[in-house]
């Protein structure tokens, strides 16, 4: 079985009751506030962990991230590779409205501050054939594209949140990029000109509860979602990729990592929150079985 080693960002989301957003000069009470772990880097981890997989995670934190890395340990996965760096973890501020709208302001901090000598301590525990994981919330991702493609790793890069920065890493060096469609348009208009600008990756697209569709590069292959009553799509994307990461690390088919991680995402929508909401694989295997 293939290790997954995800260089990924950690978040801390401060989330705080308000009666309405905060106006310019305006100074508000909250009736509450909730801290949660956040971060796509650490959903995916979650994911690829409860899935099974021998996971590793990389990155940084700073001297408030220890509910972080007590997650992650809980999970089953390794973090030795995340460093404690002198900056704050990445966080984000988020108010929320009694409809339920919200505003959010996020600080990369610690997320943001992820050194060569940290990726090189990753990179060092894994080998050709392994998966890494990356997302487009941390600092360096073209020197760590680069230094991963060197060691053979197979690399599968999520570019969210999608920017202007992504167009110039070097995507020619990827196995697979996973995007949904907002992302596949800013990148290159649709589904098939993404196709025509990276010709050697495969891609794979979500399109939530319309499914998702992977190109291997000779065949689509098309994963409809499972038909559920969802309550919180927080982290439904993250814990697909995790699961389906894991799903081929343990050299699943395409097809049988699709399904697999299309299950776990059916579950994780019908529970609220994001990490807390990602299922363990007994719970998968359960609900597939349960499928006619």
């Amino acid at each position: 079985m293939a290790k997954i080693l995800n260089i990924g960002s950690l978040n801390l989301d401060y989330v705080y009751a308000v009666p309405h957003f905060v106006t310019a000069g305006e100074t508000l009470l909250s009736g509450r506030r909730d801290v949660f772990p956040g971060g796509k880097g650490l959903n995916q981890t979650v994911a690829a962990a409860r899935a099974g997989a021998e996971v590793l995670h990389g990155g940084a934190v700073g001297a408030d991230g220890d509910m972080l890395l007590d997650l992650l340990r809980d999970a089953g996965a390794d973090v030795s590779a995340v460093a404690r760096v002198d900056v704050p973890t990445g966080h984000a501020v988020i108010q929320v409205s009694p409809q339920g709208e919200n505003a959010i302001l996020i600080l990369g901090g610690a997320n943001r501050a992820v050194t060569a000598e940290t990726v090189g301590i990753a990179l060092e525990k894994v080998g050709p054939g392994d998966i890494l994981l990356l997302q487009n919330e941390i600092n360096g991702l073209d020197y760590i594209i680069r230094r991963a493609f060197e060691k053979g790793l197979r690399i599968f890069f999520n570019p969210a949140p999608m920017d202007a920065s992504v167009k110039s890493l070097p995507l020619g060096l990827i196995d697979t990029l996973i995007v949904n469609e907002g992302e596949a348009r800013a990148l290159a208009g649709d589904m098939d000109a993404l196709k025509a600008a990276c010709p050697q990756q495969k891609i794979l697209l979500t399109r939530g509860s319309r499914g998702a569709s992977l190109w291997t590069g000779s065949e689509l292959i098309f994963q409809p979602a499972f038909p559920v009553e969802a309550v919180d799509t927080t982290a439904a994307g993250d814990c697909f990729l995790g699961y389906y990461a894991a799903a081929l690390a343990e050299n699943l088919s395409y097809a049988a990592a699709l399904r697999l991680a299309a299950a776990a995402a059916a579950l994780s929508v019908q529970r609220r929150g994001a990490a807390p909401s990602i299922p363990i694989r007994s719970e998968v295997e359960a609900y597939l079985r349960g499928i006619k």
